[in-house]
């Protein structure tokens, strides 16, 4: 059909290359564009997993809108083929602009409007559209150089397609992302993305395009690449106008780890706020009051050696540390710059009490899934201080098989806590995480702390939890306690430390406002099958 429809096949003589450098030239655009199309779409995926969580959601909206709407393009490329030269160049104009900006909208619309998800799908269908239109105005364009089947042109054009996915797939993550950063790599894959289209059709095809047509192209893509050059130029005040707009005037530390962004705000130890992923995860206006009640229920016994998984800044170990007889601690964190952050940052080491100057403490910079699967101690007490179980990345360690693991590494009369997410505003995250602790062979008694306004625009945010639907922030701490054998009420063991907010009263009444919040039949969640989802 298509060698039917196109009527220039004879005409590779007016080309000012030959048939082969032609197509070679057009298989190389091909492969360009390819890479620059998957590296707009990893970018949507990678920043909105940042921005708004849950991965999973994010990719396959990303995914299943982009393909959808590559089909709308390719339908509509149709019309574009009598003239796929300037048709094409357009396009790939269009898509360096919007492809190259996205990352800088959809971190704009977070900053500064609070909601990122209608960007994420408007660009997913503006970019999709445009990367569908390609092909079929390539396809016109290869035939045109080359006198070939159409077969052999679909072959050679997926050829170069698949092979410039793979390089842009891998570009991404291990050179743009950690030399370059989302913003900037975004910016400057638009700008290779206009300039490969833009010399394309004007070397190429320029003797195809009108002299009215070759100055449009040339106005159009000069346009894309300044303004995205000048973007480039403002990125980073962009970057600080943003971070005030999402943290406040006294950012201190700002750092992209390969495993988050990590910021720390405020002046001393009593301002003190530290972001992961734009999720505050300590104020010190109130964090004591979540890590006490996280920590002091589960002391009550043997606690000589401790386990901490999670809470990299320290805090969780503060409170672990102030037992007397506790003779180790092990905390396994994920991200060694927030161990770092937590030993070398004036405010925080205050704040945490200098816990990583005691030679008790030795800190493992690791994924704890993995080390507990090859970890052969005991312990007595074991803090998981993780992120939320609804933020993907962390899930598998809300399953089952992980508190089974951890069942394994619990010595006799050994205690495990759990946080577990806010029992009022996520019930049903709440509840399955206490199903999924005993699916792992645990006994459990869950209870809840009412937060306390920290006075801080996010509300009660000293923990793992994120806010709620339409930004709504938890008002209560939701925990649970486990055992290998039946666990009593939580309370404060012989000779634990006078603790600044909870009492032995508070933390029974908590147990009772669990129970009278209880979901039954709850399903464990397990890595085959995770059960986490977003609550509204």
């Amino acid at each position: 059909m298509i060698d039917q429809q196109v009527s220039l096949r004879g005409g590779a003589a007016r080309l000012p290359v030959r048939p082969r450098t032609g197509r070679f030239l057009v298989l190389a655009s091909v492969f360009v564009c390819a890479a620059c199309g998957l590296v707009y779409e990893l970018e949507l995926v990678a920043l909105a997993s940042y921005l708004i969580g849950d991965s999973v959601t994010q990719a396959s909206v990303v995914l299943s809108v982009m393909v959808f709407a590559m089909g709308i393009g390719s339908l509509l490329a149709k019309r574009l083929r009598c003239h796929a030269a300037v048709g094409f160049g357009l396009i790939e104009a269009a898509l360096a602009l919007i492809g190259g900006s996205s990352a800088l909208v959809l971190y704009a619309s977070f900053a500064w409007l609070g909601e990122s998800q209608y960007a994420l799908v408007g660009f997913s269908l503006a970019i999709g559209v445009l990367i569908g239109a390609e092909i079929p105005l390539l396809m016109t364009l290869i035939q045109r150089v080359d006198r070939q089947d159409a077969g052999g042109a679909v072959a050679d054009l997926f050829a170069a397609d698949y092979v410039g996915a793979l390089v842009g797939g891998l570009a991404f993550p291990f050179l743009l992302l950690p030399m370059l950063g989302q913003l900037t790599g975004a910016l400057l894959t638009g700008a290779v993305n206009a300039a490969a289209g833009g010399a394309l059709v004007l070397w190429v095809f320029r003797r195809d395009l009108t002299p009215r047509s070759r100055r449009i192209l040339v106005l159009v893509n000069v346009s894309v690449i300044a303004v995205l050059a000048t973007a480039t130029v403002l990125v980073d005040d962009f970057e600080q106008a943003a971070r005030r707009a999402v943290y406040g005037d006294q950012v201190r530390v700002a750092v992209q780890t390969g495993v988050q962004e990590v910021v720390l705000t405020g002046t001393d130890r009593d301002s003190l706020g530290l972001y992961l992923d734009g999720r505050l995860r300590v104020s010190a206006r109130d964090e004591h009051r979540y890590h006490e009640a996280l920590v002091h229920p589960a002391m009550d016994g043997p606690r000589a050696r401790v386990l901490i998984l999670g809470g990299g800044d320290g805090l969780a170990a503060r409170e672990v540390l102030r037992y007397r007889d506790v003779r180790s601690v092990t905390l396994v964190e994920i991200d060694p710059a927030v161990t770092r952050l937590a030993r070398t940052d004036p405010a925080l080491s205050e704040l945490n009490g200098h816990a990583y100057r005691d030679p008790r403490l030795t800190a493992v910079g690791a994924d704890a899934f993995t080390w507990l699967r090859a970890d052969r101690h005991r312990y007595d007490v074991i803090v998981s201080d993780l992120p939320d179980p609804g933020i993907t990345a962390s899930t598998k360690l809300y399953s089952a098989e992980f508190y089974g693991l951890i069942a394994e590494a619990l010595a006799p009369r050994g205690r495990l806590v759990v946080h577990a997410g806010p029992p009022e505003l996520r019930p049903r995250t709440f509840w399955t995480v206490e199903a999924s602790v005993r699916a792992g062979g645990l006994a459990t008694r869950p209870y809840r702390i009412p937060g306390r306004p920290s006075g801080h625009p996010s509300g009660f945010t000293a923990s793992p939890d994120r806010l709620g639907a339409g930004g709504r922030p938890p008002e209560d701490w939701g925990f649970v306690l486990a055992a290998a054998g039946p666990v009593g009420e939580p309370g404060l063991g012989a000779g634990a430390p006078l603790p600044r907010s909870l009492g032995e009263a508070e933390l029974r009444e908590g147990a009772r406002a669990a129970d009278g919040l209880r979901l039954p039949g709850q399903v464990p969640s397990t890595l085959i099958h995770p059960r986490y989802r977003e609550e509204t």
